[in-house]
């Protein structure tokens, strides 16, 4: 079953307290086990639109590491289920990969080149007919379809705040919520991979473009599933003090950004931080 509105949570720590700090944590993590992180919001309209137009399989893509495979995956759909995956096939295969092969779905590997075509309309008009016309979901749920689920998660969110804060890989989060903000609060989305291209990839899944949110792409760590001592040691003492184990790809590096620059808010600020 699944919990919406999903959990928000203050975090008491006193390293908020001497800034001046409140911050409230939004606990998409919690929505289900299969649907790690906001993965429900972005697949809910798309399931949706499948549905409607009779498809029988669903196809997606991701990386090694992508839990947008995992949530994808068929175990709770009436569908088919199929991940392009970018890299090679290792064995054994990764818990994100082994958990979504479980769930049902099938995985083929492609090389870097030929990840990058996802969009090219040959290549999908070719995996459309090699999978028999499947519904195709881009990466990470990056449509208007998944723009639309991840706006529905600041609707949710009962008491006054003025920034929101969530990690960036697809930017489809970050779209979605900018959307449905007040006129008084922002959003500030953490890249979780290198590249200034996330700006673009935000302005193009906004149906109307705002301008109530940034991209802070100091914190990568080296880049995509990249990770470091320095963000290792964070985790660990994110988890001592709270009980939380932030994911290491996304929310740990958003998350390591907040607490390193927090005098970029003013004391009195209201912080609301998306785990997904």
């Amino acid at each position: 079953m699944l919990r919406l509105p999903s959990p928000l949570r203050q975090l008491d720590d006193e390293r908020l307290t001497v800034a001046g700090i409140r911050m409230f944590l939004k606990r998409d993590d919690l929505i289900h086990p299969d649907f790690p992180g906001n993965k429900w919001r972005k697949l809910k309209y798309n399931i949706e639109a499948a549905q409607r137009a009779g498809h029988t399989t669903l196809l997606t893509f991701g990386g090694a590491f992508s839990n947008h495979l995992l949530a994808a995956a068929g175990h709770h759909f009436p569908f088919k289920t199929v991940g392009i995956v970018r890299g090679e096939h290792r064995d054994p295969l990764n818990p994100v990969l082994a958990a979504a092969v479980r769930h049902g779905m099938l995985l083929e590997y492609v090389d870097r080149a030929r990840y990058r075509r996802r969009s090219d309309k040959n290549f999908l008009a070719s995996l459309s007919e090699k999978y028999g016309n499947p519904y195709l979901i881009p990466e990470g749920g990056a449509n208007e379809q998944g723009v639309r689920g991840c706006a529905e998660l600041v609707d949710e969110i009962g008491i006054p705040f003025d920034v929101l804060c969530c990690s960036v890989g697809t930017g489809a989060t970050l779209a979605g919520v900018a959307t449905r903000l007040s006129a008084t609060q922002r959003a500030i989305g953490y890249a979780a991979l290198k590249g200034d291209f996330l700006h673009r990839d935000v302005e193009r899944l906004q149906k109307t473009p705002t301008t109530n949110w940034e991209i802070d792409t100091d914190h990568h760590f080296g880049g995509y599933a990249k990770r470091t001592e320095t963000l290792d040691v964070f985790i660990d003492d994110f988890r001592d003090r709270h009980g939380i184990t932030l994911n290491w790809v996304y929310e740990a590096k958003m998350m390591h950004g907040i607490f390193s620059g927090l005098s970029r808010f003013t004391p009195g600020t209201t912080l609301v931080v998306v785990i997904a």
